[in-house]
């Protein structure tokens, strides 16, 4: 292999690594979505005109 080609190879691999880490520091560092705690505060039918369960 010529010495052209092995720097060119290294310089690609360590440009994959680089892009790859980067992208998965930055995945770990993104904060969680704010997201319902229950089904009831998705329902389109306000919880004062829903039926009771029968007991």
């Amino acid at each position: 292999m010529t010495n052209s080609a092995l720097i060119l190879m290294i310089v690609v691999q360590l440009s994959v690594a680089f892009i790859t880490g980067y992208f998965f520091y930055k995945v770990l560092r993104t904060p969680p979505r704010q997201e319902p705690d229950s089904y009831s505060e998705n329902d389109d039918i306000p919880s004062s005109e829903r039926a009771d369960p029968i007991d």
